[in-house]
């Protein structure tokens, strides 16, 4: 069973920045695909920046695209997105999540397989 542990949430005033962090008990290699995704309350969960582990360009929900940078150090199996220019419609919980197939996309939340507890992000006017 893989298990994520994310970190580094927390509560900021608008323009900030933040940096997560998720810890995957499994080589991330392991895994085709994995990424960051929030959830807002009484809103669907969403995909902010996933990526395939084997190569390519990140992939970036049109609203973060140039404030969220996703980072990735695979010797420690750990995945970062550090947040910048951060704005109160930014505010959610954020998780990681690793799918175990490659088919059908990279930003599905309902085809990835395993989740972390979730880290919650709150910005402030």
């Amino acid at each position: 069973q893989v298990q994520l542990v994310e970190s580094g949430g927390g509560s900021v005033q608008a323009g900030g920045s933040l940096r997560l962090t998720c810890t995957s008990s499994v080589s991330i290699l392991s895994n085709p695909v994995m990424g960051w995704f929030r959830q807002a309350p009484g809103k669907e969960r969403e995909a902010v920046a996933t990526f395939y582990t084997s190569g390519g360009s990140v992939i970036y929900a049109d609203d973060v695209k140039g404030r969220f940078t996703l980072s990735r150090d695979n010797a420690r199996n750990t995945v970062f997105l550090q947040m910048d220019s951060l704005n109160p419609t930014d505010t959610a919980m954020y998780y990681c999540a690793i799918k175990r197939r490659a088919a059908g996309g990279a930003v599905a939340a309902r085809l990835f397989d395993y989740w972390g507890q979730g880290t919650q992000v709150t910005v402030s006017s």
